[in-house]
């Protein structure tokens, strides 16, 4: 077993005996884990290293898997009601004076949620943490709604999900699933996890998997049948719940969970750019979270909601719960209301800029927005060497970027003939080269890890004799972004440019005019701000779209109308963008 001092101890209830480990603290709230279908506790164990710092974990292995004794007969031997059976004995034994916060993955999720709603354990249960496993119950109904009143949208979501459970069907086959197991399957399943999922061997699975999936077919057979024909009507939640949701999960679809306020009346609500595996692929992240969830539990105390420090409004509320989102140049302007917007959304934010107090006040208005947390770090995006120490430390202490926003930009106006070399290169290392830092550096860590992600960058088609060098930068940009949408869309990360247009930011106060004194490049800063406040097109407009980008996965988004206009025109009409080119702006 691949858990660092853990204690273990038999449990005996219903005729089979418990293998249960202890980390941790006894002293502490107990954390218990319960494991999903084929697993053993073992799937666990780096989600359980991580808590045991903090608090008492208990992990079993669920009768018939791993190091636990399988009931005899097996048929009828893996009921939800004998599993609470299992819970309890379990839960009396390591914590007989204290309820517990309950954490389950896949079945181990199924299971907790009978725990979470019958009587009988009331009480006993502080907290319950689920993930990759809905409510029989629940689903039932979920169904027969659909069912009773058909929508094309409801259908959608019932056939959806009806393709997404072929496994269901295969596993209530009489003895075919357990020869398929016990034979190749069996033997192929490490590595088919590792292709398919990306989840790191260390361990994990055992070499009890063949017979652990073999006696788990009865998990299926012994409730899914009778649970969605005769779902029960009393299946509420006397716990605080928090849902996470793998937005990648082949298994089941997010729309399962659409009525899930009606049943846990004490909900809160994570998604998570990853699959269904997250205890082994996100360790990190699930673990923050755990913690979360319990310490603001136990704070509240046993009536109160663990509710975030800001409940999110909006379009996109709670769509980024507990991810993490890197914003560039996030001190004003665009910057700023993205971090913003993705903090309201309940994302944790890195806030990078080069003005320390300007990403220090992001950072706090961050947090004021619902962001669980928010850091800011002060860099220059051009330093190739200051973005690798910063990605370094960000994976090291916050965890892998899951949403990269390329937002860090300068303004440079004058004709080409006027633009220095220096004001060239200027420009290029920030608009163009902080760009490539950000998607080469980041991106190579999102691919890693193998859980998808997203980068955004600010980028332009829109040619101008005012803009040379600017306009070169940002094409460069976008012609980049298409190129890494093209090469990252098999490992799942999207890549969006965004083409914002004439946006009210402070962009202008600091914009260079080449071929000019001082006194002038002061005037003309004034007056490309006043032309600019007189667009008032607000930022956090483009905060919007950079979030609907990410969420649609979109490749090209122009915001403003006239963005819009210029992306069609560059489309269907390319010769009058060329000529509009040549109009000198009113500066």
């Amino acid at each position: 077993m691949n858990l660092r001092g853990a204690r273990e101890r038999w449990v005996r209830t219903g005729g089979v005996e418990l293998c249960v480990a202890e980390l941790g603290d006894r002293t502490q709230p107990t954390i218990v884990l319960v494991h999903g279908y084929p697993d053993s506790k073992e799937v666990w164990s780096q989600v359980a290293l991580r808590l045991a710092g903090s608090w008492h974990v208990v992990l079993y292995d669920v009768r018939g898997h791993g190091r636990s004794t399988a009931p005899g007969p097996l048929r009828g031997g893996f009921t939800l009601e004998k599993l609470t059976d299992d819970f309890l004995a379990v839960v009396d034994a390591v914590s007989p004076d204290r309820p517990v916060h309950v954490v389950g993955h896949d079945w181990g999720s199924v299971q907790a949620w009978e725990f979470a709603t019958v009587e009988r354990t009331k009480g006993r249960i502080a907290s319950f943490t689920s993930m990759s496993g809905p409510s029989l119950d629940h689903f039932g109904h979920w169904i027969k709604q659909r069912v009773s009143r058909p929508t094309p949208r409801r259908v959608g979501q019932l056939l959806g999900q009806g393709a997404k459970s072929w496994y269901v069907y295969a596993l209530h086959t009489p003895v075919l699933p357990e020869l398929a197991w016990r034979g190749t399957l069996g033997k192929q399943w490490p590595r088919i996890l590792q292709r398919m999922e990306k989840v790191p061997a260390d361990g994990y699975p055992t070499s009890s998997l063949p017979r652990d999936a073999a006696h788990g077919a009865w998990l299926y057979r012994d409730n899914v049948r009778a649970r969605l024909r005769r779902p029960r009507a009393d299946a509420f939640a006397h716990v605080p719940v928090q849902l996470i949701t793998p937005t990648g999960d082949i298994f089941l679809s997010a729309t399962l969970y659409d009525e899930l306020g009606s049943w846990a009346p004490r909900l809160v609500r994570r998604s998570l750019p990853a699959k269904h595996w997250v205890p082994r692929t996100r360790p990190d992240q699930v673990s923050a979270w755990i913690t979360d969830f319990v310490t603001a539990t136990e704070a509240a105390g046993a009536d109160g909601p663990p509710l975030p420090r800001t409940v999110a409004t909006g379009a996109h509320a709670d769509r980024f719960g507990g991810q993490l989102v890197l914003v560039t140049g996030a001190a004003g302007g665009i910057g700023r209301a993205t971090a913003l917007a993705f903090a309201a959304a309940g994302a944790r934010v890195v806030v990078v800029d080069r003005d320390p107090e300007g990403a220090a006040r992001t950072v706090q208005a961050a947090r004021r927005a619902g962001a669980p947390d928010a850091w800011s770090e002060v860099v220059d995006v051009s330093d190739e060497e200051a973005m690798e120490k910063l990605a370094e430390k960000v994976a090291a202490e916050y965890g892998v970027v899951d949403v990269l926003v390329n937002n860090a930009g300068i303004g440079l106006s004058g004709s080409f003939l006027e633009t220095t070399s220096q004001d060239w290169r200027n420009v290029l290392d920030v608009n163009l080269w902080g760009v490539i830092h950000g998607c080469r550096i980041f991106g190579k860590q999102m691919a890693a890890r193998g859980q998808g992600g997203h980068i955004a960058s600010a980028a332009g088609y829109q040619p101008s004799r005012a803009l040379p060098a600017y306009s070169t930068s940002k094409a460069a940009v976008l012609m980049l972004s298409e190129c890494l949408r093209a090469e990252l869309a098999g490992q799942s990360i999207g890549v969006s440019a965004i083409c914002p247009g004439i946006v009210n930011t402070g962009i202008t106060g600091t914009a260079h005019f080449a071929g000019t004194d001082a006194a002038e490049e002061n005037r003309l800063r004034k007056r490309t701000g006043r032309l600019y406040a007189l667009r008032n097109y607000p930022p956090e407009k483009v905060a919007d779209a950079i979030l609907g980008a990410v969420v649609h996965n979109r490749g090209v988004v122009p915001v403003t109308p006239e963005a819009r206009g210029a992306r069609l025109l560059s489309r269907i009409s390319p010769g009058v963008l060329r000529g509009i080119a040549r109009l000198k702006p009113p500066l």
